[in-house]
């Protein structure tokens, strides 16, 4: 008798969908936004109707850096936490539904004021620059109702673990919980500026603004948010991509211990963001560059992990050589194809974030389109890559239709357009930072300027590639659409990889979340409270708001 596949529970398909619906929207329009971005600073396009670049770039920043992933990610996880821990309860899944459409109303509130030109203050909303008082409230709607979708998944995994005493979580939510406690904890900066500090700014309740402390307040949340972006890539490396290729997964518990490494040390580190930001003390700089680099230790043994379940799986297929076990790999399958290619455009991507976080060497490249190129290549090349492979079981699943042989085909070729773009966009992006290109600016020769006209020729072909990045757009909205609504109907799995020692015992303390989280505030309290007090203390009188655009 065949077993029945183990699904996400039909209510709870309809919660993580309607989260997956909003973040491919925001794929369309802020793709769109960015390929007008790059053929604006080709110097070969005017935007017409006397649109703002500015306006386009921070609808780019925000729709795809923060809407696209954070409903993309709550929307995974609400599916991957039913899948594993069992359906959400009608109040629970009724709170996880509360959350969605507080982030939705925020969204569109922000994006509206973006659209209507009261809000060009790019993706990091640096003050001084100033916003409508609706787009900061929109923002703070967005976290808000991440934060009450976040307690939808703390009840159900604290109801689990009443109901399982002794045992282990299972690791996707396990995996979960800690991506959300993390997001929790680092979006209080964010939120702090943006409740105290700004909204009172644009409303005219306060006339000035410490802007190194919105600053340091952002950078706080700004750098944590790139893990909360990574951790569910993460998630499908460990626990879904080795059941996709037909092996099992190398340790549960080298993975749990991964996930708490990110926790403790991707929040106190965000001053590696304001190395040349006066005001800060070196000494806390170092301290903060220290705790940076902690966080290569977990991702080496994410590497190490994945690439040894790689070779383990085609070591038992027959492989032999040093590298044989790559040809037993299912290039053929989009599932795996999609987050390998990800993974492979993750060496350089670490590799620039060791650069970015080095006191010595960020002095050459900190505010040039090097930093730019650097976030496409994680967030956008190594995360999303990840995130359209995990569509292509996730969304026939949560939909009851399958992944058709044309479809895949598709996605294979989706993918090679994807890195190609990216190649072409990020790494002219990266030569033309060395050469000293600002990021954050429209088209501009600088007066002639010798040094401004040897970066044309790179801003050229970063057009070319985001035109290409945007036929990898159109090709990935039309096989969500097909996956979503005219795929044949059918029963797609949401692979769970086994551990590859199943008598491995997970040590309970991974789960001792009083014990973690007061490593987290420690090192918080240790990374941040003299320079807040100095920033507060020290403050200059503070600046008015301003609106250049």
């Amino acid at each position: 008798m065949v077993q029945p596949l183990e699904k996400v529970d039909r209510r709870d398909a309809k919660l993580a969908l309607a989260h997956l619906f909003v973040a491919f929207i925001a794929l369309g329009l802020g793709g769109f936004a960015g390929l007008l971005q790059t053929l604006v600073r080709s110097g070969k396009f005017e935007l017409p109707g006397g649109i703002s670049y500015y306006t386009i770039l921070t609808t780019h920043g925000v729709l795809l850096g923060l809407v696209l992933t954070t409903f993309f990610i709550i929307g995974f996880q609400f599916a991957a936490v039913s899948r594993t821990a069992g359906a959400f309860t009608d109040s629970t899944r009724r709170v996880g539904w509360i959350g969605f459409w507080l982030m939705t109303i925020g969204t569109a509130m922000s994006a509206f004021f973006i659209l209507t030109g009261q809000a060009a203050v790019l993706y990091t909303f640096y003050a001084p620059l100033q916003a409508h008082a609706g787009f900061y409230i929109g923002l703070a709607l967005v976290v808000v109702g991440s934060w009450v979708s976040g307690f939808a998944m703390f009840a159900h995994y604290a109801r689990w673990r009443k109901a399982h005493r002794g045992q282990a979580s299972p690791l996707l939510t396990f995996m979960s919980v800690t991506n959300m406690a993390l997001w929790l904890i680092c979006t209080l900066g964010v939120a702090a500026t943006v409740v105290f500090q700004l909204i009172p700014w644009s409303l005219g309740l306060s006339e000035r603004v410490n802007v190194l402390l919105s600053r340091t307040l952002f950078w706080y949340f700004g750098h944590p948010l790139v893990y909360f972006w990574l951790l569910p890539a993460y998630m499908v490396w460990y626990a879904v991509i080795p059941k996709v290729i037909g092996g099992k997964m190398f340790s549960d518990s080298l993975a749990r211990l991964a996930f708490i490494l990110f926790l403790l040390f991707s929040i106190p580190v965000g001053f590696h963001h304001q190395l040349l930001e006066p005001g800060i003390s070196p000494f806390w700089k170092y301290v903060q560059v220290v705790l940076t680099f902690m966080v290569i230790i977990p991702s080496l043994m994410t590497a190490f992990s994945m690439f040894a379940t790689f070779e383990s799986y085609g070591r038992s297929q027959g492989a032999k050589g040093l590298f044989g076990w790559l040809r037993k790999l299912p290039w053929g399958d989009a599932r795996f194809f999609a987050p390998f290619v990800g993974m492979l455009f993750f060496i350089p991507a670490g590799t620039g974030g060791i650069i970015n976080a080095s006191h010595q060497l960020n002095q050459v490249v900190h505010n040039t389109i090097w930093v730019t190129g650097h976030f496409h290549l994680t967030v956008a090349t190594t995360v999303v890559l990840t995130f359209f492979g995990a569509s292509y079981w996730l969304i026939p699943h949560l939909t009851g239709r399958v992944l058709t042989k044309a479809m895949n085909r598709l996605a294979i070729i989706q993918t090679i357009v994807w890195a190609v773009g990216m190649t072409f966009m990020s790494g002219s992006m990266h030569f033309a930072g060395l050469l000293g290109a600002p990021r954050r600016s429209a088209f501009s020769t600088y007066g002639n300027s010798p040094q401004a006209l040897e970066w044309i020729p790179y801003q050229i072909a970063q057009a070319v590639g985001g035109t290409i990045l945007f036929i990898g757009i159109i090709l990935m909205l039309v096989i969500v659409i097909n996956l979503a609504f005219f795929a044949p109907k059918g029963e797609t799995e949401f692979p769970v990889a086994e551990a590859a020692a199943p008598q491995e015992r997970v040590v309970l303390v991974f789960e001792n979340w009083k014990l973690w989280i007061g490593i987290v505030v420690a090192l918080i309290l240790i990374a941040y409270t003299v320079p807040l007090i100095d920033i507060i203390q020290n403050a200059p009188p503070g600046s008015k708001g301003y609106k250049l655009w």
